[in-house]
């Protein structure tokens, strides 16, 4: 390893061009962040070369680079970019935006050493005419804006090339657009010294322009690693970047596979990387307080899925290292990536609920259920030899679970140990559905057991539901399930359409006193109501017609007195006696969940019940549990 500091000049001025590997991420720097400390690091020692001065460096950071053996007598010097691939482009943007400045100034004396920094000379003797003049190649996400910007010689070139970044006046616009980085940082930098050449106005131009350029060329510095044909340089990659805390996980992982990848490297990455760098995997998504992007949680619940233990999200990279160190079968490139993609479009319909497979099918089901702790349990079976009769069947008995126990109201903060238990016990033993219900069914504990019929059924029928135990979209999820398993094969319809536009509606409606007599009928106020709420936590004071009032205020938050309606509906009928609740659903509903309430003459709590069992039959069919 050869480790030395270099000037801004003495980097660029050789024959050389510096190349961002494909697999690294894109250019990210900005000027919140980064290019407005780095022009105020200039300007200070611009100024400091105006008033006569000594100046000292300013020492950037560094940068790591793996020379690149070259093949023959053609072509320029590469060196690859471990590290550093911000600082690097960021000061060619710097230099480009100079030779903008000064050519605006008519200030033409050190063009000539600028461009030897920005462009590779005697183009016949290279290896590639369109690639090697330029001092530093992006990688391909960065490359066509980056050209683009790179070789436009003049502001107005950047102006007809990108044209939707500027004013009609010929000004970057400042709002409603995401400028290409090349250009906005080119921009920036040179309105920065346009503006500092001005401020210098009362010295000869000759004289700023020296300091400025002086400022950039040789008072700016970065220490260049470069390493020996035995450095590893992952090792010194996640060392200059604290482990990951630069960049995330999924950054090391690749940079960790293909630095192992050899020869074949492009063809690996575009056949079977390049899927994970669209939009659908950069996604952030979150899980409590925790937010990642889509590729992290796919890595951590893949790596999940292979080894069946728990994998912190937080260490990412040094989890998926040791899955990697102690697998015989992973360490290539190779195999890494056919073992990624085995999982990747089982996950994509996982996650996005989309397709007909079995894991598609229950991706649709459990989005609502905060079902992740569950998912390196479903990719195990998505990617398994199993039938897709035993695959439902599993993700069956999974739904029934989670279901089953949100009903209930039991706690889903043990749910991470609970699915890795199943999972270590599948892949010990046998993984068929039969083996998955009985060791499911053999949870125990408020913290892990699966609910039994009559469990079930109890909570079903007393629990306060909405508002209570589910949210509205769980209860709209519910109400989609039987839907669709109310409807028959004559049905127009088989399969219901979403339910995300329906309003959740308590027939007994939740301020009932208006319009609803109680079961005496006699009618309650408000008031009424408050004081019963008070007495029922004393029952020996309650009377018959405080008893009456408080099962009718738990009745109104039951599954049986709960339904979906248009929110025109809901909205303009809210309170109202029930006679006019049933013309409404006659003219407007064609829902198997609302015929029983058309076909009733009056709605109470027995009636509430009633329609509660009817439910509940098909509910226990399609959750069914560890009894069934």
């Amino acid at each position: 390893m050869d480790s030395r500091t270099f000037n801004v000049q003495q980097i660029f001025q050789d024959r050389r061009q510096y190349r961002v590997p494909f697999y690294q991420r894109p250019y990210v720097w900005n000027k919140e962040d980064q290019w407005g400390r780095l022009w105020e690091d200039i300007r200070e020692k611009a100024d400091i070369r105006i008033t006569g001065d000594k100046a000292v460096p300013h020492f950037m950071g560094a940068v790591v680079l793996e020379p690149q053996k070259k093949a023959g007598l053609l072509g320029v010097e590469r060196h690859h970019i471990i590290d550093g691939q911000q600082r690097l482009t960021t000061l060619q943007y710097v230099l480009r935006a100079l030779m903008h400045t000064l050519r605006e100034c008519e200030q033409v004396t050190f063009l000539p050493i600028i461009e030897s920094c920005l462009v590779n000379t005697n183009p016949e003797t290279m290896d590639d005419k369109t690639v090697e003049p330029f001092k530093l190649w992006p990688t391909f996400r960065d490359r066509d804006q980056y050209v683009q910007a790179m070789t436009a010689n003049s502001m107005d070139v950047l102006r007809d090339r990108f044209p939707s970044s500027f004013t009609q006046t010929g000004n970057v616009r400042k709002i409603g657009v995401e400028h290409p980085p090349a250009l906005e940082a080119i921009a920036y930098f040179r309105a920065a010294m346009t503006e500092w050449m001005l401020e210098q106005s009362d010295i000869p131009p000759a004289t700023s322009t020296m300091a400025l350029a002086t400022a950039v060329l040789t008072d700016i510095s970065v220490v260049c690693i470069s390493l020996g044909e035995d450095d590893d340089a992952q090792v010194i990659f996640e060392t200059l970047n604290g482990h990951g805390a630069a960049l995330h996980s999924t950054d090391l992982i690749r940079n960790f596979i293909f630095m192992r990848a050899g020869s074949n490297a492009d063809e690996l990455y575009a056949t079977l990387w390049s899927q994970f760098e669209s939009p659908l995997w950069s996604e952030a998504q979150s899980r409590g307080r925790l937010n990642r992007p889509r590729l992290e949680w796919f890595v951590q619940t893949t790596v999940q899925a292979e080894t069946g233990e728990e994998i912190d999200i937080g260490r990412l990279y040094a989890e998926y290292r040791r899955f990697i160190d102690h697998s015989a079968q992973l360490h290539t490139a190779d195999a890494q990536l056919e073992m990624l993609n085995s999982y990747a479009e089982q996950y994509r319909a996982l996650v996005t609920g989309t397709g007909e497979t079995p894991v598609g099918v229950f991706g649709r089901r459990i989005s609502v259920w905060d079902a992740s702790p569950a998912h390196a349990l479903a990719l195990r079976v998505a990617v398994s030899s199993l039938s897709h009769i035993e695959q439902n069947e599993i993700f069956r008995c999974i739904e029934s679970y989670l279901v089953r126990r949100a009903i209930c109201g039991l706690t889903r903060k043990s749910y991470n140990k609970v699915f890795a238990q199943q999972l270590k016990k599948l892949q010990a033993g046998k993984l068929t559905s039969a083996a998955f219900r009985a060791t499911l069914a053999e949870s125990s504990g408020a913290a892990a057991r699966w609910p039994r019929d009559e469990e079930f059924r109890r909570h079903w029928m007393e629990g306060e539901v909405y508002p209570g135990r589910l949210d509205p979209a769980k209860l709209r999820a519910i109400f989609h399930r039987l839907e669709t398993a109310m409807r028959s094969e004559k049905s127009e319809e088989r399969v219901p359409l979403a339910f995300d536009t329906l309003d959740i509606d308590h027939i007994l409606p939740q301020t009932w006193h208006a319009y609803w007599p109680l079961p005496d009928q006699t009618s309650a106020t408000a008031t009424d109501i408050s004081q019963a709420r008070i007495l029922q936590y004393a029952s020996d004071s309650l009377d018959v017609r405080s008893k009456l009032i408080i099962e009718r205020e738990r009745a109104v938050s039951r599954i049986g007195n709960l339904t979906l309606v248009h929110y025109g509906v809901n909205r303009s009928l809210q309170n109202h006696a029930y006679g006019r609740k049933r013309q409404a659903l006659f003219e407007h509903s064609n829902l198997q969940l609302n015929r029983d309430l058309m076909t009733r003459q009056q709605w109470n709590e027995d009636a509430i019940a009633e329609r509660g069992e009817k439910l509940f039959d098909i509910a226990r069919v399609i959750w069914a549990g560890p009894d069934s």
